[in-house]
């Protein structure tokens, strides 16, 4: 029988922060976009008109806390 063990890996190295820096900052935007259309759109402030987006993310609003009516 393969006995599995684990093998640690000597001098392993960090990711540098260049690499990270464009992923981050993309997450960040997404998730700011995220938190607009959930929480604002279409309640104090609209982009779109009708009430589509309202609509569409109504429940997750409630589940997040955000007031709607």
């Amino acid at each position: 029988m393969l006995d599995d063990h684990f093998i640690p890996v000597q001098g392993g190295s960090a990711i540098p922060i260049e690499d990270i820096a464009p992923w981050a900052v993309f997450g960040t935007l997404i998730a700011l976009i995220f938190l607009y259309f959930v929480s604002t759109e279409q309640g104090a402030f609209a982009l779109f008109g009708g009430m589509y987006v309202h609509e569409f993310v109504h429940d997750g609003r409630h589940l997040l806390g955000f007031p709607c009516h």
